[in-house]
């Protein structure tokens, strides 16, 4: 009878090599962690939502270069783009997509009239979202955790412009239109409402839509009151056309006032280089990109990446993102239900501020910066 004996051999160095780094791998492999923006990106303001995607996409690219680890894990950050058209319907069915897909937050959306609706449904599914250019007060008036704006709202927009219009220029008499959505008409009520108690009149107020491209009647109406200058709420996509046909009609030395919506670098293309481009003040909520800490270099890296996009929101977006992440590294979670609870406590410096929030959502120091256009170029008064 043959007996067998066992020989127990001892793995190699080079097989226990290979095992270690199969196993350092698995213990490696990096988590996908999806980032959505929603806005619009199709359109007449396509160009304002393209621009505030392309500061997500440069934000997750420059933190994927970065090689994070959150709660134990490698990170590998992807963007997760939606169109919302500028369309409230369309912003709640991408909201909803966005909860399905289980993304681990949102930067957006662009306008009043689409982020309310949409924050209703991601505070239902526990989905932090960042506004980077939504500016009507009842955005954050609900209280919902998940809901955050990192610029200045209407009250501060329209309130300083009123204050500019009266204090620094002096002027008597002013009309006011605006576009009928949340943002138009909420920014265009503070205008009136701040106006009247600095002693201007208002002598009249009309109203349009964010789709219209005639104003010719509105503006010859307005006309027979002899205003000294027209406020609009509104988009860049009516003010455009509306300051070709104010010149049109001999209004060309009238001042023109609007909030950000207006407030690109493409106004003077889309009022066709009209002369009464000169005579515009607009504001956006922060300070310009210019006088940004780190702004310049920051806009070289964008340049870089997207030439010729740049717009007015994308820094807010890409400050967005990194505030988003940097919860999440606070909390050592891409969970949204538990780095949600981090972001109260946010105190990150990133290129647009110092960025910490009240209890309501909103910055604690939110600035307003006036522009005017030189040579068809904007530039920034204060």
């Amino acid at each position: 009878m043959t007996t067998f004996r066992h020989h127990h051999f001892p793995l190699s160095a080079l097989a226990v090599g290979a095992l270690l780094l199969a196993t350092g791998a698995q213990a490696q492999e990096a988590q996908t962690v999806r980032i959505a923006h929603a806005g619009p990106t199709s359109g007449g303001i396509a160009h304002i939502g393209k621009d505030t995607e392309n500061g997500v996409r440069l934000a997750i690219d420059e933190l994927n270069a970065q090689n994070l680890s959150i709660g134990g894990k490698k990170v590998k950050f992807e963007i997760a783009a939606e169109d919302d058209a500028g369309d409230p319907k369309q912003a709640t069915a991408v909201a909803q997509k966005l909860c399905d897909q289980k993304v681990a937050g949102v930067v957006g959306h662009l306008q009043s009239g689409t982020t309310m609706p949409a924050s209703v449904i991601y505070n239902k599914c526990g989905i932090p979202h960042i506004t980077t250019a939504a500016t009507n007060p009842d955005v954050t008036k609900p209280g919902y955790n998940t809901t955050y704006r990192l610029i200045a709202n209407d009250n501060a927009l329209g309130a300083a412009l009123a204050i500019y219009a009266a204090d620094a220029l002096k002027l008597k008499k002013v009309a006011v239109i605006d576009d009928r959505t949340a943002y138009g008409q909420g920014l265009a009520d503070v205008f009136k409402d701040t106006a009247k108690k600095k002693g201007m009149e208002v002598v009249a107020s009309e109203f349009t839509t964010d789709k219209a491209t005639d104003f010719m009647a509105i503006l010859t109406s307005i006309r027979s009151k002899n205003p000294d200058a027209i406020f609009y709420g509104g988009l860049d996509s009516q003010s455009g056309p509306m300051l070709r046909q104010m010149e049109q009609l001999g209004l060309g030395k009238v001042k023109f006032f609007s909030g950000d919506g207006s407030c690109t670098e493409k106004l003077p293309e889309l009022a066709s280089k009209s002369a009464a481009v000169a005579n515009v003040t607009c504001a956006t909520g922060g300070i310009s990109v210019e006088k940004m800490a780190g702004g310049q270099d920051w806009k070289k890296r964008y340049d870089a990446k997207f030439p010729g996009q740049f717009q007015i929101y994308s820094p807010y977006a890409y400050d967005a993102t990194m505030v988003l992440v940097n919860a999440m590294k606070r909390a050592d979670s891409v969970d949204p239900r538990v780095y949600v609870t981090a972001l109260p406590k946010t105190n990150f410096k990133g290129v647009t501020a110092q960025i910490q929030f009240t209890d309501k959502g909103e910055l604690t120091q939110p600035a307003v910066t006036l522009n005017a256009y030189k040579n068809m170029v904007r530039a920034p008064l204060n």
